[in-house]
């Protein structure tokens, strides 16, 4: 790739968000928010796609495929940034849900 100023700002604003999240606890806090994020999100479509009964289906094939989609990119690459563990976690947070969702639609 050419060094265009374009480039540059990219790479340095990238390296910048690394050096930023490198603590500890700023990681840990984004990546909990990633949970949240995804618990809510999990939820949210379920709940939406539950209204409708013809949506559960589709809704159902579109998160399983999201999630092995996401658990194919993130168990294949062998370095781990901060982007694929939040993006893990928010898919940990979206199968999460839907297990209590679960647990709330058998009781």
């Amino acid at each position: 790739m050419q060094r265009t100023r374009l480039n540059t700002l990219l790479d340095g604003t990238g390296s910048r968000i690394d050096r930023f999240f490198e603590n500890p606890w700023r990681r840990f806090s984004l990546i909990l928010i990633g949970v949240l994020f995804g618990f809510f999100a999990g939820a949210g479509i379920s709940t939406t796609a539950g209204q409708a009964a013809e949506w559960d289906i589709v809704g159902a094939g579109l998160i399983l495929f999201f999630t092995e989609l996401v658990s194919r990119f993130v168990y294949a690459s062998n370095r781990r940034s901060l982007f694929i563990d939040v993006l893990n976690f928010f898919k940990i947070g979206v199968i999460y849900s839907l297990f209590l969702e679960a647990f709330k639609l058998g009781s």
